[in-house]
């Protein structure tokens, strides 16, 4: 979406006490003054220790800004790489149970990627500014932490190059995005843009990268750019037996083994610290920031049945994550103690996160939880829980935290005293194991079809890059007709309705959607939330290269509405103008009012063509809802 749909959907949503509220913004979670919730990461600060992780397609600007409301502070930006034009198997997550996936890196050129993260940023300065009296004291600084892969050659090619200049300056970009802000939102135009999106920088590591080829990337961004790096280290660190140990004997997940040619291909534990002992000493020479991050991912092979039959191997994510993740960092602190930098993503819930916060990792990063029921706005218990430990423990900063959950005024050796606490607490817990995450969410055996769902809604939040939508259409029958052309004239075969039962509809921007499948998974019907219900597309060439797809695409034209529409598969056109309809499709062109079809219905088409005026019906509904102004949607502020 342009920036000025964003900037508008985002100053509307806000400025309007009226609109229906989409975004997750609740002062309880946006920081409270009576803690301090300020950390360091590479020796600089931020006001809260968590951020999103790279989510299924999360350089869209929209997830930067969801995850800042929901109170990330440090934002991981995607992984972007030298191929950016990747082909990637529909649906790629599954969230039924644990967590699998079958995509990786960025699905946006890198100009597009590097695009949407300087939109992000623009959006975040935005929210900071209409939120400024809702907001905690210091809650406003934060931290976007970029992210490339996967090999030496792809980082140090010119494409790559650029994307890292513009995140290390990024004035350019911004300047031709801000010409593109609306006259009319002048303050937002006016507000100040950082000049840096970021000069941290987290590398990813693909399963059987060389562990020399990691150590050379590492010290050419810490050399050549004076960047502050992460990398990224995988759970086969723990080898094929401590691996199997914990994911089949002691949490039980038998239907999943890693294959044995992963841990031949990956660093092995004493590769992965040598080169961290040289790496750590390069960075004090160079006097930047290193550290490490558990975990990367886990590639395995699994007998679900969602996922595409062609992809053998998946990657793991969720509980048995969590588990194998920690247990790697307490080896790992085992071996280089507690002040070596830790960044964190593996399975972290409201459960856990106080803990993993108690262990001074940071950031904490989450990204398989928020594709659960609840989306963006689940981040709210992280805070409350970590806030309610912290008053009853009677400290206020995180510092004080660490601490206190350790019982020792120590910092190093709190953090040690916490780590071995939860590594032994996790691996016990029966919340983490097999028996408690097998059951997939219940279906209730009926088919989604384009209007009248069930209504839950569960569809809308657990979409990852926010492409679902409530639709306003009110209850009710619309009525429609079919014709038939008999001796030069059109006869009237049937008058039907359309029966309209819910409260409103749903319907999927499809600029926005990747077809994840992930809305599938929790709608309790069958059929897909992003397949059957109205796709919108933001433009005329977007609704056109996707002809596999049903959908809409609706502009206005000097005063009337134009409508695209494939409606199982059959391609329609109408022109509205008030309640005169000129409408046309396969073999027909007829002009009809609204309000009297068998009276007006004019135009000429082959003796004995029969006209369905259901589909015409069916896109003045979707037109007149998409730009109803009284519930804001991706569709009705792009076009302002």
């Amino acid at each position: 979406m342009p920036i000025s749909g964003l900037i508008d959907r985002v100053s509307r949503e806000l400025r309007d006490k009226d609109a229906v509220f989409d975004l997750p913004v609740d002062k309880g979670f946006l920081g409270s003054p009576a803690h301090d919730f300020s950390v360091s990461f590479h020796g600089r600060r931020a006001s809260s220790p968590l951020g999103p992780a790279a989510g299924p397609h999360s350089q869209m600007a929209q997830n930067i800004a969801l995850a800042w409301l929901g109170g990330c502070r440090i934002i991981e930006l995607k992984t972007v790489q030298i191929m950016d034009e990747l082909e990637i198997p529909r649906p790629c997550i599954d969230m039924r149970t644990v967590g699998y996936n079958v995509e990786w890196s960025q699905e946006l050129k890198l100009e597009q990627s590097a695009e949407e993260y300087v939109k992000g940023v623009m959006l975040v300065e935005v929210l900071k500014s209409r939120l400024h009296d809702r907001l905690a004291p210091g809650f406003t600084d934060t931290i976007f932490d970029m992210s490339v892969g996967y090999d030496l050659e792809g980082i140090r090619s010119a494409p790559v190059r650029r994307f890292i200049d513009t995140m290390l300056d990024c004035r350019s970009l911004a300047a031709r995005l801000r010409d593109e802000i609306p006259r009319e939102f002048g303050e937002v135009r006016d507000l100040p843009i950082p000049e840096q999106i970021s000069s941290t920088l987290t590398l990813s590591t693909f399963h059987g990268c060389p562990p020399d080829e990691i150590e050379r990337i590492l010290e050419f961004l810490m050399r050549e750019y004076g960047l502050d790096v992460i990398v990224k280290l995988n759970p086969t660190l723990l080898g094929p037996d401590g691996v199997d140990h914990l994911l089949h004997d002691v949490m039980g997940y038998r239907n999943v083994s890693v294959p044995r040619d992963a841990f031949e291909k990956d660093t092995t534990w004493d590769q992965a610290c040598a080169f961290t002992e040289r790496l750590r000493a390069l960075a004090e020479e160079l006097d930047v920031g290193f550290g490490a991050k558990f975990t990367n991912t886990l590639i395995v092979t699994h007998d679900g049945d969602y996922l595409p039959g062609s992809e053998a191997q998946k990657y793991l994510s969720g509980a048995p994550l969590h588990v194998l993740a920690m247990n790697l960092v307490a080896r790992f602190r085992d071996r280089f103690g507690p002040d070596l930098p830790i960044s964190f993503s593996a399975g972290i819930d409201r459960h856990n996160f106080a803990d993993a916060v108690a262990m001074g990792l940071c950031p904490v990063t989450v990204c398989s939880d928020l594709l659960q029921t609840g989306g963006y706005a689940r981040l709210s218990t992280y805070y409350r829980n970590l806030m309610q430990q912290m008053d009853d423990a009677g400290v206020s900063s995180l510092d004080d935290w660490v601490c206190a959950r350790a019982g020792t005024t120590e910092m190093a050796e709190a953090r040690i005293i916490n780590t071995r606490r939860h590594v032994a607490e996790i691996t016990e817990d029966p919340r983490y194991r097999y028996d408690q995450n097998h059951t997939p969410p219940k279906k209730v055996g009926t088919t989604l079809e384009l209007f009248n769902c069930l209504t839950c809604d569960k569809c809308i939040p657990v979409c990852p890059n926010n492409a679902n939508f409530a639709l306003p259409i009110d209850k009710g029958s619309e009525p429609t007709a079919r014709f038939n052309r008999e001796g030069g004239r059109w006869v009237l075969v049937a008058e039907e309705t359309i029966e309209l039962t819910k409260k409103h509809q749903i319907a999927n921007l499809a600029d926005f959607c990747n077809e994840c499948g992930n809305c599938d998974v929790f709608c309790p019907e069958d059929g897909g939330p992003y397949i059957e219900k109205p796709r919108f597309f933001g433009t005329l060439s977007e609704y056109e290269a996707w002809t596999s797809h049903d959908g809409f695409f609706v502009e206005e034209v000097e005063g009337a509405v134009h409508v695209c529409a494939r409606i199982e598969g059959a391609a329609f056109t109408a022109h509205i103008d008030g309640r005169q309809v000129r409408y046309a499709g396969d073999g027909f062109d007829v002009s009809f009012s609204l309000d009297d079809p068998a009276a007006t219905i004019t135009g000429d088409a082959p003796e004995g063509t029969e006209v369905n005026l259901e589909p015409a019906v069916i896109m003045d509904l979707m037109q007149r809802a998409i730009r109803d102004d009284s519930r804001i949607n991706p569709v009705n502020v792009a076009r302002s």
